[in-house]
């Protein structure tokens, strides 16, 4: 049975490559984004196997208003969300004294508060059976060096997610968060011009994937309704030790990656 499914963030990366697949499955896809390549906008209605079952609309996750008259739209033309998948996000890395204060807003601005309003304005057309998902990261599980801005916001989105679970599954909507650890998106590309290698070192430690294994363990765990969704061996291993081993043990892990970054810099 075919879905119909809203993809924020949908325009590249993880969301575009989300909007693929699920378009190649025969369902009925509504994406969103800032902008909107044409290249994009002639990709993915030839693969549509529906009639008027793609559309498309710029919209900014920070304006409520606006994003809520993208939806309205999307329903006209796909119909309500059987699936929702926030992907829409940002990044800002750098050590703590150097992030300025509408930094670290923007980035809470955008992730958490983007979040936050895409919710308010999916929700009134989500019916019983529907999933609400969201993307988080390893970062909203693990803290990672030159990431207080990120993490915050990151972890922020896990909190939302855990709350949302428990306001909404007794309406018969589920929530999904995803939580990725390094994967090969133009945004992480453009981080690793200028990416601290201390970050990288533990990031490294998670694993890498490309776009198609993350988006393959993605729907997989979304197919399973599962709601905490791990993409990639490396990272389960994280996300298990992370919940399950004492954080003295965690913090002497991390401890001694820092510290190998830190003696590669100070060598070079």
């Amino acid at each position: 049975m075919s879905k119909n499914v809203s993809i924020t963030g949908g325009a590249s990366g993880m969301g575009l490559q989300l909007a693929r697949q699920y378009l190649r499955q025969g369902n009925k896809v509504a994406i969103f984004d800032l902008t909107i390549p044409d290249s994009v906008s002639i990709e993915l209605p030839q693969l549509s196997t529906n009639d008027f079952g793609f559309s498309e609309h710029c919209a900014n996750v920070c304006d409520l208003p606006a994003l809520q008259a993208q939806v309205e739209q999307a329903v006209a033309t796909i119909g309500k969300p059987d699936l929702v998948i926030h992907c829409a996000g940002i990044l800002l890395a750098d050590r703590f004294e150097h992030h300025s204060q509408s930094d670290y807003e923007k980035v809470v601005s955008v992730n958490l508060f983007g979040t936050r309003n895409v919710v308010e304005a999916v929700l009134p057309y989500l019916n019983e059976g529907a999933h609400l998902s969201m993307i988080s990261s390893m970062a909203g599980i693990t803290g990672n060096y030159t990431y207080a801005a990120y993490c915050s916001s990151k972890f922020a989105v896990m909190g939302l997610s855990k709350v949302l679970r428990m306001e909404l599954k007794p309406k018969g909507i589920d929530v999904s968060v995803i939580c990725p650890p390094e994967v090969s998106t133009p945004m992480v590309t453009k981080e690793h011009q200028t990416i601290d290698p201390i970050c990288l070192e533990l990031k490294m430690v998670a694993g890498v994937l490309s776009v198609e294994q993350a988006v393959r363990d993605i729907m997989a765990g979304l197919e399973k309704r599962k709601h905490i969704i791990v993409p990639g061996f490396k990272a389960k291993l994280i996300y298990l030790l992370n919940r399950y081993m004492p954080d003295a043990v965690m913090f002497s892990i991390v401890d001694r990656v820092v510290a190998k970054g830190l003696k590669k810099v100070t060598s070079q």
